[in-house]
């Protein structure tokens, strides 16, 4: 049985607990009340998201790549996830990678195409 356990209520949406564990081995049974993992509360695609953040160490950029999506997405799903798991993203703490100099450098580069540049300068509200 291959089943993902379940972190959220269908019914109600309220956050589950599990109250039995059983060894497929020997077939002890535990009974009690046990706290899930916070990945446990975590989506399908959540879950999914975050395996290729971490299998790209952390880099945006190949993680745009590999789900074919923008940097913009990448952060919203970052902040999301922080949220999910109950932490307040601090955007502070993290290199600004969409400043205006730094997109316009990329662009110059050749590492975005004009498009790109376009999307994330209106994402922070600037213009070419």
């Amino acid at each position: 049985m291959n089943n993902k356990i379940l972190g959220q209520c269908p019914v109600c949406k309220s956050k589950l607990h599990a109250s039995e564990l059983k060894c497929d081995e020997c077939g002890t049974i535990i009974k009690g009340d046990f706290e899930l993992s916070i990945f446990d509360y975590l989506s399908e695609s959540q879950t999914k998201f975050i395996t290729i953040f971490m299998k790209s160490g952390g880099n945006i950029k190949l993680v745009e790549k590999e789900l074919g999506i923008s940097y913009p997405t990448v952060k919203k799903m970052l902040e999301e996830i922080n949220f999910a798991l109950g932490n307040t993203f601090n955007s502070d703490l993290v290199e600004d990678e969409d400043s205006r100099d730094n997109i316009l450098n990329e662009l110059k580069n050749g590492k975005i195409d004009f498009e790109q540049a376009e999307n994330r300068l209106k994402h922070i509200g600037e213009s070419i």
